[in-house]
Order: structure tokens, then sequence, then C-alpha cells
């Protein structure tokens, strides 16, 4: 689906693909086709996020690996041009394209009483994606996080399932706060969450553009 100037496909749960001047894969999962990115980014090292048999179906050795701290025992090996680590707030250029690691993390989504699932500090990520003239916000595993106050974009993808990541109201909240021009659903279909909870994101936000791909 083309929003603004950049060319989506959501492959499954939050993995996507974006196109422009370089062709981008976030959390490669259950990809079907082989096909050449330029960039993957790699929020955190969960399973349904980083996963080798998937990456293998995206990387070249000309690709640029960005991705969480958490992720250097499971990208050993990984044979890619360069694989580059981000904090929250650290910064990448690959080519024209700007990426910026941000906090992502749980404030009420429990493994078990006082334990949340993607804890604050473990420096699990979300991204800010600039190219070709457009932000992209890529929320990561999160819950509404008052980094969010701060963050400024066109289009931004944010977890709509609950159990893990932020429920479909609060991921309208969540867009009410970024306020982007497209909001896009994600985090569902797969592992947790359906296609009704982002009709339910979809009918709950007032403030922007939402488009279900």
């Amino acid at each position: 689906m083309k929003l603004l100037n950049l060319d989506f496909t959501r492959i499954a749960h939050d993995t996507f693909r974006i196109a422009g001047s370089q062709v981008i894969y976030i959390d490669p999962y259950k990809v079907a086709k082989h096909e050449e990115a330029n960039i993957v980014l790699i929020s955190h090292e969960h399973f349904d996020h980083l996963n080798l048999d998937d990456l293998n179906k995206v990387i070249m050795p000309g690709t640029t690996i960005v991705a969480s701290p958490l992720c250097k025992d499971g990208l050993q090996g990984v044979k890619v041009k360069e694989i580059r680590f981000l904090d929250p707030g650290g910064k990448f250029t690959v080519g024209k394209v700007e990426i910026e690691g941000v906090a992502a993390y749980n404030l009420n989504k429990f493994r078990e009483p006082g334990k949340v699932f993607h804890p604050k500090g473990e420096k699990r990520l979300g991204f800010l994606i600039k190219m070709d003239g457009t932000t992209v916000y890529f929320a990561g595993d999160t819950d509404v996080i008052p980094e969010m106050k701060s963050i400024r974009c066109d289009i931004a993808l944010l977890p709509v399932s609950g159990t893990y990541v932020m429920t479909a109201e609060e991921a309208a909240e969540a867009a009410k706060i970024i306020n982007p021009k497209i909001a896009v659903p994600m985090h569902y279909g797969a592992i947790v969450g359906s296609d009704a909870d982002a009709k339910k994101f979809k009918s709950l936000v007032k403030n922007c553009q939402v488009e279900i791909i």
C-alpha cells in the first residue's frame, strides 16, 4: 500500500517491508519469499522479531542490520555488510536513510506479578526511520510510554493486540499523543490479536487517518 511517498507491506505480526529509495524490512518473521533488503531493523531478541530463518530470506552481503543490543548473541555469524547496535536515542545513517532507536517497554503487561514482559532499561527498541522525506515511527513492543510525547512522524506503526503490547484502546491513545498523519495497526494475526483489534483501533482513532495493511 502506498502511504505518502513510500510503499508499505505488512507481512505478518509486526513485520513490514517499506520500499522507497531503499528496501527496508523490520522484524522479519513469517517471510514467504526471498528478497534482498538494503536495511533490516530488529527491535529485540524474541523469536517473533529476531528469527534467523526469516532473516536469511531478506539479507544479502550488502545488507546493513540495525538492531537492539539484545540481539548480539542471536546475530553471531550472520554475514552482511554491517551490523550496528543502537541504544534508545542512538542514531545511525545508512546512505540517505536516517535511523534512530526509540525506547520500547511495558508499564502494565505482566508475565507474573511485578514482572513486565518488556522491562524498561533492557534496550528493546522502536525505530524512527527517515527516508525520502517521510518519517516513519515503528513503535516496537511497547505500552503507551512518556517518550511518545517527543515523537514526531508522518506515519506511526502501532501495536494493538494487548497481552504483550498496547491494546487497541491504548494504541488509540498513543496515536492521539503522537498525532501522525497516518497510523497503521500492527502486532496481530500471528501470535496474539486479530483483525478485530485492528478494526477497533481504526474505529477509536479520530485525530488522523488509519490504514489497515
